[in-house]
């Protein structure tokens, strides 16, 4: 099959932008963002150099298409080749309620000038309609034109996941069939669940990403993720909850096991509910959960941390490098190296090979998350950060997995210093305002702390607090970090990237609770 059968519409598109940085973000459960679209066939995948075996990228053409873009004096020039393939498919009420293939190909085409950002996009890898958007992408610039180097070097990179598409001969029958085991599970684990719903989707992704300074890097990305979602009954009263698992992994990740943890685990948050209640709204101490209450670390610091929002001083944190911003046994990172993690990167979208980053040490903040960008105007290395959606976005600073590192103490000490307050566990969508610092994010399971004891358990939660004054009311960190295996998007500029989160426990010794009067 060649490179014209993949590509749904055929057209060159090219437009100039400016890099801008939004006001609030938000970060949500792929299901909220994922649209379908014309069915498509998939195919297998030849040997050899990827998008040189499949749509004859080569080193010449490559080399024309980024002279063309600096022809008008751009300090730099990158091209970005993405083709993905994925599948969706909806279980429900014993049967498949939507399926449907998405192919994405095309190539995103940069060219910077100072700090601004001339950039053009093709749905087709013709020499004609990459040279057209080049073009369009130069016009940023008004110069003598500026030579790309000669060479190009392949980047080293780590092997996170798998090094070769891993969904594409997976047959559908099979990928229906993970849905339907997993919503057969939930119907026959308790006798109050009406309705059972599964969302499974899979992707192989491929992107090379090549530079006027010679870089050279490729890399193919597989990611998979279910959603369980069910309904209780009980005196005529209906719960709802959900619980979800995602990785750059392929089909070896459902195992018996996995099928039935995720089962499990989405019908005992259901039949909670029927037995909690909401708790008194106030000013309290919060004891976060290891792994998903990383929620918390990603909307009220990590994105305060991301050097665009510093850079153009929005970020609360702009003024406070190399400051204590929380107490000595408070690490936090952002890596992109954790193993087949949703998040996890070999390279970035800019090709700066995956790494880990430290960014609040020993209670001091000591570095931003940045792009190439950010990282020339601070003088700094890029740390990776440099993440877009598809080819057709700019790459920006973006988180990959974010967590707090272990600290001193234990998570029953930690419970046990509470008198009253709350226990989160599970959160969905959250936000926060950049400027400001101020957040806030929804509990989906927790409970009371009573005495140094957990006792009920609650709902219909919120949590609202500010990024900076939070850090500073970290009174205690425990020595049971765990990283989150959900299925979280972080939404930043119109732009929706995988992400991944963790945390040991963690007690705050204050955060508004929005529940009801006591």
């Amino acid at each position: 099959m060649n490179r014209r059968e993949f590509i749904i519409n055929s057209a060159a598109t090219g437009a100039i932008t400016v890099a801008g940085a939004p006001f609030f973000t938000s970060c949500a459960h792929p299901e909220a963002v994922q649209k379908p679209t014309i069915i498509v066939p998939k195919v297998n995948v030849a040997g050899g150099a990827y998008f040189q075996s499949q749509f004859g990228i080569d080193e010449a053409l490559v080399r024309r298409v980024l002279r063309a873009a600096t022809s008008l004096g751009g300090d730099f020039a990158d091209i970005y080749f993405q083709h993905k393939v994925s599948d969706y498919v909806g279980f429900e009420d014993g049967q498949v309620n939507r399926a449907y293939a998405q192919v994405d190909l095309g190539a995103g085409i940069r060219v910077l000038k100072g700090e601004q950002t001339g950039y053009a996009f093709t749905e087709e890898l013709t020499p004609e309609a990459l040279i057209k958007a080049a073009q369009t992408a130069a016009s940023i610039a008004s110069a003598a034109p500026v030579k790309p180097a000669d060479i190009f070097t392949p980047v080293e990179i780590p092997r996170l996941y798998a090094t070769r598409p891993v969904w594409m001969d997976v047959a559908p029958k099979d990928k229906i069939n993970i849905a339907r085991r997993v919503g057969e599970k939930m119907m026959n684990l308790d006798s109050s669940i009406i309705k059972a719903s599964t969302y499974f989707g899979d992707s192989d992704e491929a992107v090379l990403i090549a530079n006027t300074e010679g870089v050279w890097a490729e890399d193919i990305r597989p990611m998979t993720l279910l959603y369980a979602n069910c309904a209780a009954e009980k005196d005529g009263r209906i719960e709802t909850n959900g619980f979800s698992r995602s990785a750059r992994r392929g089909s070896e990740m459902y195992s018996d096991e996995m099928i039935d943890e995720i089962a499990k685990q989405a019908v005992e948050r259901t039949i909670l509910l029927f037995d909690a209640k909401v708790p008194p709204a106030g000013e309290m101490p919060v004891v976060l959960a290891p792994a998903t209450s990383g929620i918390l670390l990603h909307e009220a610091m990590g994105h305060g941390f991301e050097a665009d929002f510093n850079r153009k001083e929005i970020s609360i944190f702009s003024a406070m490098m190399n400051k204590p911003i929380a107490a000595d046994f408070v690490t936090i990172v952002d890596t992109g190296l954790e193993q087949e993690a949703r998040g996890a990167v070999n390279v970035d979208d800019e090709g700066t090979v995956g790494q880990s980053t430290t960014l609040v040490e020993n209670g001091k903040l000591v570095s931003y998350l940045h792009d190439r960008i950010s990282a020339k105007h601070y003088k700094v290395p890029q740390t990776g950060n440099g993440r877009r959606e598809d080819f057709r976005c700019i790459p920006m600073p973006r988180m990959r997995v974010t967590t707090m590192e272990n600290g001193p103490h234990h998570p029953e000490e930690i419970i046990r210093s509470v008198k009253k307050g709350l226990y989160a566990v599970d959160f969905s969508n959250g936000e926060v305002a950049i400027g400001a610092g101020d957040y806030s994010f929804y509990v989906k399971t927790g409970y009371l702390i009573e005495d140094g004891k957990l006792t009920a358990p609650v709902k219909d939660v919120n949590l609202i607090g500010n990024g900076p004054d939070s850090l500073k009311k970290i009174t205690m960190v425990g020595n049971d970090k765990s990283i989150d295996l959900g299925t979280w998007t972080c939404g930043k500029d119109g732009q929706s990237v995988p992400v991944g989160l963790g945390l040991p426990t963690v007690k705050v010794s204050a955060i508004t609770v929005g529940g009801v009067n006591s």
